[in-house]
């Protein structure tokens, strides 16, 4: 990768700050599956994705999970922001969905950065505003939507990130992520079905049309 390769992913960035990030970034390389951050690590960088597909999800004491958010090429983890400013440990967990390339930037240059580019200043303020907005709108499926209505969002979000009709995630995963039971993600997968709103091909699910479960 080259700095004008970076400069393409993040084309707000001045090139002096391009420049700097090239220099002190270390790249990683994640197989799908791998985590990148886990529950109370102690954050002393700051990730930026370059491509493939990372997920922000929440994890309680029995291993049970709440998908939150992806992260995909050109933004930034706002939680490693966030931690390694305040030198805080995370609270959820992050993991390559496919395989990833991700840059961590030692602690210290983020917070040079801050004061020194106002290019990068407002990059860290649109990530968290992003994610906060994307937090918020995870938020209020859970708390006041059906598990119906909370599977549909679910299965949009997949669609428009993943990029592809097909979801090869098994139902036992989904119910994990959405704090549920396979059995009520079998039963509503059917109900779904049903209506032809999405195909079931064994383990992967087709989305025909979601815009009419969501009208």
């Amino acid at each position: 990768m080259t700095e004008k390769d970076l400069s393409l992913y993040f084309p707000t960035l001045e090139p002096e700050l391009i420049s700097e990030i090239f220099s002190v970034a270390e790249v990683k390389t994640l197989a799908e599956g791998e985590l990148l951050m886990r529950t109370g690590q102690n954050i002393r960088a700051t990730m930026l994705v370059i491509d493939g597909l990372i997920k922000i999800y929440r994890e309680d004491d029995q291993g049970n999970e709440v998908f939150m958010y992806y992260l995909d090429g050109g933004q930034a983890c706002a939680i490693s922001l966030v931690c390694a400013l305040g030198q805080e440990t995370s609270g959820l967990m992050a993991k390559a969905d496919k395989p990833s390339t991700v840059l961590s930037i030692p602690v210290q240059y983020t917070n040079e950065w801050m004061g020194k580019y106002k290019s990068w200043a407002q990059f860290a303020v649109n990530s968290y505003r992003q994610r906060f907005d994307e937090l918020l709108q995870t938020i209020d499926h859970i708390a006041f939507r059906n598990m119906d209505e909370r599977l549909v969002f679910y299965l949009k979000r997949h669609q428009e990130k993943l990029g592809t009709n097909f979801i090869a995630i098994p139902f036992t995963e989904m119910a994990q992520e959405l704090n549920s039971s396979r059995e009520v993600i079998s039963r509503l997968m059917k109900k779904l079905s049903e209506k032809g709103i999405v195909k079931l091909h064994g383990s992967k699910v087709e989305i025909i049309n979601l815009d009419v479960a969501l009208s």
